[in-house]
């Protein structure tokens, strides 16, 4: 089986969810528990970094849209950033980057909410 992981960190009003591994149908509830905590902390400005994660499922992006509108309409986004060629030739073909604002890494991410208030 293969491993997946998520850490958290918050800068400001920024929360920073970090994946590695693999985010398929069997870890894809610890990356909705981790929304769900955010969520729960009235936290809505999101960026979700990749670097570290090798795969992601149909399941694994069925989390970010099943996510993106209650945090939208809350006045946050999520962004997602250090994608992967591999990782992002997946969100590509299913036409996330017309929906997602996907940064090359994290700090762009977090200068976009910052630039947004």
């Amino acid at each position: 089986m293969s491993g997946f992981d998520i850490s958290r960190s918050d800068k400001n009003e920024v929360s920073v969810l970090h994946l590695s591994g693999f985010l398929d149908a069997h870890t894809v509830n610890r990356f909705e528990n981790a929304l769900q905590d955010l969520l729960k902390e009235d936290r809505y400005k999101i960026t979700v970094n990749l670097k570290d994660l090798d795969y992601i499922s149909s399941a694994g992006l069925g989390v970010f849209m099943g996510f993106i509108e209650e945090i939208r309409e809350k006045g946050g986004d999520i962004k997602i950033s250090n994608l992967s060629p591999k990782v992002y030739k997946v969100f590509d073909l299913l036409g996330f980057p017309a929906l997602f604002d996907i940064c090359e890494d994290e700090q762009e991410a977090l200068n976009k909410f910052n630039s947004a208030q």
